[in-house]
Formats: structure tokens, C-alpha cells, sequence
């Protein structure tokens, strides 16, 4: 008899169960997170009523006129209906009716979502009663500013326009901060030349690294401190995708206990020696774009024989990264995108940089009399590379649809048949019956250690 276990799939259109079969010689270890109860509406209530380190926001709102909602975008799972209903109400509380309020959802440099998502991230009542947009990284922007680190600030004109400004985000992992969420939500508005500085000019600093201290953070803290984003609703879901924590107010006063919290609760082991691995993409499943930036994690740490399986939905089939196109690449995208953040510097700044890599150059080459200086560097052990990996990746798209994605993609494999996956299973480990199972059910939340 096969042994089944249930997950979950197709985040925001269904979010549906998904039962998958095992053959009954399998040992299947699943890693689930270790989450708090659901929030029940009366829960979100209160913490809106008590803000950290802030007045309420009924209060904070009193007397605006531009109030504006920053939401982040569908390729995050914070399920941001839930919140901008009793969000609004402390808002009409101030004097402020729904129709006065603007929500921008920041898609920062993702794909323009389909309007379906859109309607299910904001939730019927807002998309009725407010001003809802979607940020368009392209055009409409205006500069606010520089920060101390150079980068100049060009902003959403909604949201540079906005007297009072909220946010609604989650803290989840991420390669580029380590973790999302707080000012990082502040990136999702701002112009694309300026997101691909921001990302060129510091890295990444890893997947859910420990510290919260970087210059990537340091510069959105400032950048966010600029556009007035001061008070962030804060939000934490489950493997279901269903709200379990939240907090508001100064997010620079919780930010590190929210990181710490989501670092707990999420924290799993590596699959080690594990024969099959297998990588849950929801509930960042959306597209193909996401599977891959947010899905595969676990699926790097595999063993170099393990079959690697990565589950995801992609409903909206390809997706899109403007920085970092995963599926498609534009034609000279690398070229296009460089010439985006030239067009942001000054005339005098130009020369600088111009300076700068001459005078770098010169001094690599030589010392200022032409001599070459050599340096001794004591030996040191090399690192051993981890073997490279034997099997591909195989992506079982879970819900069929018509949007048909590119199969071989960077390594992944679509295959839309469950009995298929494990028949190529069987193939991989020599048709061994006693494999090793590890699971891990929400990938893109998920920090391995």
C-alpha cells in the first residue's frame, strides 16, 4: 500500500491540498515548520490598536489627506486581505473613508502580475472601495533624494505624493538581504535603474543569513526613511500559507526579533545524504521565474547522487525578473540594464567613475614608479568543491494549464505526472526500493541549517 502525505499548492488561486503517493519502502521525512496557531480577525485587530514604539494609527492618520497602503507583491504570500480590512477601518476611524485611501502594490522589478492575483493579494473589499495601482518600476517615478551611500532615489510619484504612508510585507528569506521585509518593502516602489544599482552595487549577503546589519539594508533603511515609510504592518504565514503572527509600528524597533522568530520557526535540517530530496515551491509557486529564484534551495544542498524534485503550480507560467531574467533573457539585457544605471549618474559623477577605474587599473599594473610590486601569499588549503550534481532537476507542475513552459530550463525538467516522477525516481537509484525521503513543504520559507 502506498503511504501518502498531503501538502500544499498553487498559492493564491487555489492554495490548494496536494496529496502525493510514496511507495510503501520509501521513508519519507517531511520538515515541517514550527508555527503558532492561525490569527484569529479579533488578534489582528489588536495588534493594529498596538503599534510599537508608535501611536495607533488611527491616530498617526488624523488629519491626512493622501494616505497611501505599500503592499508587496503577489510573488510574496503575505495575505495582505486579511490585514488592509481592519486596516481601513482604522482608517475611517481617523476620518479617512476607503475611497480617499490608494493601495501600490510594489512589484518592484517582477513581472506584472495577472489581474486575477491582484484582486486576491488586496481582497475584494479594497479593490472595491479604495484606488488600487500597480507600481510600474518603468516610468512614473521622480528622484526624492540621495543616501549616504550614493544611490540616488527615484520613487513611485503616488507614493512621493502620499502624507502618510503604511506598509504591509513579510519577512521571508532571501539571497539578496538575507531576509525580506521592514524598509526592504521600500525597494518594491522604486525605479528599476535604481533596484538594479541596488542589487549590483552591495551582492547578496545569502539565503536567511543570521545578521540583519549590511550595507544592502542599511541603504533601503535610509532609502525607506525618505519616502516616509515609518509604520509597516508586519506579517508572518505558516506552510499553509495562513496568517500565524503579526506586528506594527516602527519596524526599526522589531525588525531583528521578527527576523530571529522567522528564523526559528522555519529553521530545518540539510538533506544530507538523503536519496531523494524533495522541494515544495509554494507558496512562491506562481511562475517558473519564482520556482527557480525561491524553490530549489534545498535542492542545493542535495547529495551529489540524489534525485532532486522541486513541486510548483506556475499558474502564471513563465513570470518575470527584470534584474535577473531567469527563463527568457531580453535580448542584451546585461547591456541595457548598465546603461540604465549610467543614466542615473551626473555629468561630474560620470568623470569620476571614469577616474576611478583608470587610476584602478594603473595602480593593479604597477606602483606609481612602474615597477611591479609582487606579493608572497602563504599557502593555503583549498576548499574541496562539493561534487556537481548527477541528476537534473525535475519541476512537477501540479495544476495542468494552458500556459506551456520551456522544458530543459537551467538545469529543471517539467514533468506533469506525478507516476512519472517516481518512475525517473526509481531510474536515478538503480531501482532501489529503501530510499531516504526528505521533504521540505513551504521551500521558499524555509532556512537550512
Amino acid at each position: 500500500m502506498n503511504l501518502e502525505r498531503q501538502l500544499r499548492t498553487d498559492a493564491w488561486h487555489a492554495d490548494s491540498p496536494l496529496s502525493l503517493a510514496f511507495p510503501p519502502g520509501w521513508k519519507v521525512t517531511i520538515h515541517w515548520p514550527n508555527t503558532p496557531p492561525r490569527l484569529s480577525d479579533a488578534q489582528i485587530l489588536e495588534c493594529l490598536a498596538k503599534p510599537v514604539g508608535q501611536a495607533p494609527i488611527r491616530e498617526l492618520a488624523k488629519g491626512k489627506s493622501r494616505p497611501l497602503v505599500l503592499v508587496d507583491d503577489v510573488n510574496r504570500p503575505t495575505p495582505a486581505a486579511r490585514i488592509l480590512s481592519p486596516l481601513l477601518r482604522e482608517l475611517e476611524a481617523a476620518g479617512i473613508p476607503p475611497s480617499q485611501v490608494t493601495i501600490v502594490v510594489a512589484r518592484g522589478s517582477h513581472g506584472e502580475p495577472h489581474p486575477e492575483s491582484m484582486l486576491l493579494k488586496v481582497g475584494k473589499e479594497a479593490a472595491s472601495r479604495c484606488r488600487v495601482l500597480l507600481h510600474d518600476p518603468y516610468r512614473n517615478t521622480t528622484k526624492v533624494g540621495k543616501t549616504s551611500f550614493g544611490t540616488p532615489v527615484h520613487v513611485n510619484r503616488e507614493v512621493a505624493a502620499a502624507d502618510f504612508v503604511i506598509g504591509i510585507g513579510g519577512i521571508y528569506p532571501n539571497n539578496t538581504a538575507g531576509f525580506g521585509g521592514g524598509a526592504k518593502l521600500a525597494l518594491g516602489a522604486l525605479d528599476i535603474r535604481v533596484i538594479s544599482q541596488l542589487h549590483r552595487k552591495h551582492g547578496g549577503v545569502g539565503w536567511g543569513t543570521r545578521g540583519t546589519v549590511n550595507p544592502f539594508r542599511q541603504d533601503i533603511e535610509e532609502i525607506a526613511l525618505m519616502i516616509r515609510l515609518e509604520t509597516v504592518i508586519t506579517a508572518h504565514v505558516d506552510a499553509d500559507r495562513e496568517l500565524v503572527r503579526l506586528r506594527c509600528g516602527d519596524y526599526r524597533l522589531y525588525y531583528n526579533e521578527e527576523v530571529a522568530f522567522a528564523r526559528e520557526a522555519f529553521r530545518a535540517s540539510k538533506p544530507g545524504q538523503a536519496d531523494v530530496v524533495i522541494s515544495n515551491a509554494f507558496p512562491n509557486d506562481l511562475s517558473l521565474t519564482f520556482v527557480h529564484m525561491k524553490g530549489i534551495y534545498p535542492l542545493r544542498s542535495a547529495a551529489a547522487g540524489a534525485s532532486r524534485i522541486v513541486l510548483g503550480a506556475c499558474r502564471e507560467g513563465e513570470g518575470f525578473h527584470g534584474v535577473y531574467p531567469i527563463v527568457r533573457v531580453p535580448l542584451l539585457h546585461e547591456q541595457r540594464d548598465r546603461l540604465r544605471r549610467i543614466s542615473l549618474m551626473t555629468p561630474g559623477e560620470m568623470a569620476e567613475k571614469i577616474v576611478g577605474k583608470i587610476s584602478s587599473k594603473f595602480h593593479s599594473n604597477g606602483n606609481s614608479t612602474g615597477k611591479v610590486t609582487t606579493v608572497a601569499v602563504p599557502q593555503t588549503q583549498t576548499r574541496q568543491e562539493a561534487p556537481p550534481p548527477k541528476n537534473p532537476i525535475w519541476l512537477y507542475r501540479t495544476v495542468n494549464h494552458s500556459d506551456a513552459l520551456p522544458s530543459p530550463m537551467r538545469g529543471i525538467r517539467l514533468v506533469s505526472d506525478w507516476n512519472q516522477i517516481l518512475e525517473t525516481v526509481r531510474e536515478e537509484q538503480g531501482g532501489r526500493d529503501d530510499l531516504n525521503v526528505v521533504v521540505y513543504p513551504c521551500a521558499p520559507l524555509q532556512v537550512l541549517e
